[in-house]
């Protein structure tokens, strides 16, 4: 029988209670903002659908306008809450993901919370943005704060996990995918500390979606009519257009935003010019509005024509690039599933007049989970969803090959995702690993030491010899009384020169040296061809000598931040 006062035992208990408790809490709380988003957006979609009064026709086409009113409505809203969060950029996944990789796991709560708000409103006024993302960041964001707010009891990945395992799983009421989703696009690492936590508020956030908010099902799919022996032929030659529509996804939304940066335009501009845009296009194609779900079921179920399947397919690519480029905020996989699924829809159709008959949605299915997963870097992830949606181990299957070929071909022409796509413009590459993340954060003024021999540049040779010896040093610095570096001088060098002369003569003004912002990569970099004691810290705008580092300092840090990190992903 255990020791109920055994330190061990009593350590394992409380473990236990914070790991469950924090896995149902988080699943809870995404569960219940899941829902609230989504029924937010429905509710404010439905309005404009009910809004009779605002829609008429011209030559066979159905105009809303209402929807440039709710448009121009919510860019008022979404420009607002930019300025009352004081928000100079929206915060998304990969917000996350860079915390993710961070050993201080810091986001900016204030940014996390008015983005998800910002995503809420441009999605309920119709701008065609996704909720996945917001979602998936308010769960990180609500992590770190609840990390910073209770101390060291779990790491902040932890948090962070669980916060976007539940808005996953939550959102395609699917918690094996939940889960992946976690570690294969924002962890990036598997843990035994971190899955009881993660898979606990990812089942729990499916549990209280289903029983306590009667969320009906993403789309209802019928999976009877799916035939293998038609379908994997047809997935695996749609796979590559598949990969290359996600990349025409992704350049579409960069090119939209680095168009918008061009005109120098303010925000108020942008995000007017935006909701004109984009209700002038709805009230064309209506199917372009908000996230588009009923109207994707519309197309699993073959209602659309040809025809107006291309339109649509334009105008989604279109509108998400002009909504999120031009100030609008929301996220980009349900645009992407919106857009596979409007191209694997026409692509069953193509493949079915060429004699490859791919029986009911599955080609469509196809396309949703492959256009998704290669724009969010996440194909076990979005192979897992279909299977959980559908229930069906021929449509993953399908599904499956159709992922891994689309993105193969989105990796090799664009990158691992988007996400990864937009860190790279901030300088981060997560590809490199937390190690390489944080030796380029961590400044290597953290380990800058007094521990030298400063030198007058009066001094005379003799003097300096004197100093150095006495400090049983071989290395000193001659350094001006207001602080600013005159050169670096060495014993070997002064021995035999005349007594008398000042030393500033013999003073190496090039010698190497870091600049006082480098980071720890960047020193370990200058460092690596360096002999000799201590290299100065110099800020070179001002001349001023700050301190010396040694190689056993550099390396000293380098190896517990590799130790820290090796613990993070081996426990």
């Amino acid at each position: 029988m255990a020791d109920m006062n055994n330190p061990s035992f009593v350590r394992m208990i409380r473990t236990l209670f914070v790991v469950t408790a924090t896995g149902i809490g988080f699943g809870i709380v995404m569960a219940a903002v899941s829902s609230g988003f989504v029924r937010g957006v429905e509710f404010a979609g439905n309005f404009r659908t009910d809004a009779g009064f605002f829609t008429f026709e011209i030559a066979g086409w159905t105009l809303q306008p209402v929807a440039l009113v709710s448009l121009f409505v919510a860019a008022g809203l979404v420009l607002l809450v930019r300025r009352v969060f004081r928000i100079g950029r929206w915060h998304g996944p990969a917000d996350s993901i860079h915390a993710a990789h961070r050993t201080d796991n810091e986001l900016d709560v204030k940014s996390g919370f008015g983005s998800t708000l910002a995503a809420f409103i441009s999605a309920s006024g119709g701008a065609s943005v996704g909720q996945y993302g917001p979602l998936v960041h308010f769960g990180a964001t609500m992590g770190s704060f609840i990390r910073h707010k209770t101390g060291g009891i779990l790491s902040t990945d932890i948090f962070i996990g669980c916060g976007v395992a539940g808005a996953i799983a939550a959102g395609f009421n699917a918690p094996i995918a939940g889960v992946i989703f976690a570690h294969e696009a924002i962890l990036r690492h598997f843990s035994l500390r971190a899955i009881a936590p993660i898979a606990i508020a990812s089942i729990t956030a499916v549990w209280v979606r289903s029983h306590v908010f009667e969320a009906a099902p993403l789309f209802t799919i019928d999976s009877s009519s799916a035939d293998v022996t038609t379908l994997l032929p047809a997935a695996l030659i749609a796979g590559p257009f598949f990969g290359l529509l996600a990349v025409l996804f992704m350049v579409t939304i960069r090119y939209s935003t680095a168009l918008a940066k061009a005109t120098k335009w303010s925000q108020t501009t942008l995000i007017l010019v935006a909701a004109m845009a984009m209700g002038t296009l709805a009230t064309i194609i209506p199917e372009t509005l908000g996230l588009g779900t009923a109207t994707m079921q519309q197309m699993m179920n073959g209602e659309f024509p040809t025809g107006y399947l291309v339109l649509v397919l334009i105008g989604k690519l279109l509108a998400t690039a002009i909504c999120l480029g031009f100030g609008f905020f929301g996220g980009v996989f349900s645009p992407a599933l919106f857009v596979g699924l409007t191209a694997g829809a026409l692509g069953g159709r193509l493949l079915g007049w060429l004699g490859l008959m791919a029986a009911g949605p599955g080609v469509a299915i196809c396309g949703m989970a492959a256009v998704a997963s290669a724009v969010i870097g996440a194909p076990i992830a979005g192979v897992l969803i279909i299977l959980e949606m559908t229930l069906s181990y021929e449509f993953a299957l399908a599904a499956m090959l159709s992922v891994v070929v689309s993105t193969l071909v989105s990796n090799l022409i664009f990158g691992h995702s988007f996400f990864d796509r937009q860190l790279l413009d901030r300088g981060i590459d997560v590809t490199l690993g937390r190690g390489h993340i944080e030796m380029m954060e961590s400044p290597v003024s953290k380990i800058v030491s007094d521990d030298y021999v400063a030198i007058a540049p009066t001094a005379s040779v003799e003097e300096a010899i004197k100093q150095l010896a006495d400090s049983a040093a071989t290395e000193g610095y001659v350094v001006f009384g207001d602080g600013r570096f005159a050169g670096k001088v060495s014993l070997h060098q002064l021995i035999g020169k005349t007594a008398s002369i000042s030393i500033k003569r013999y003073a190496d003004k090039e010698a190497l040296s870091i600049k006082h912002d480098s980071s720890l990569q960047q020193a370990i970099e200058v460092a690596s061809d360096f002999v000799g004691e201590s290299i100065p810290i110099i800020n070179r705008d001002t001349e001023e000598f700050l301190g010396v580092v040694t190689e056993a300092d550099l390396f000293q840090l380098y190896l517990s931040l590799q130790n820290r990190i090796s613990d993070l992903e081996r426990a």
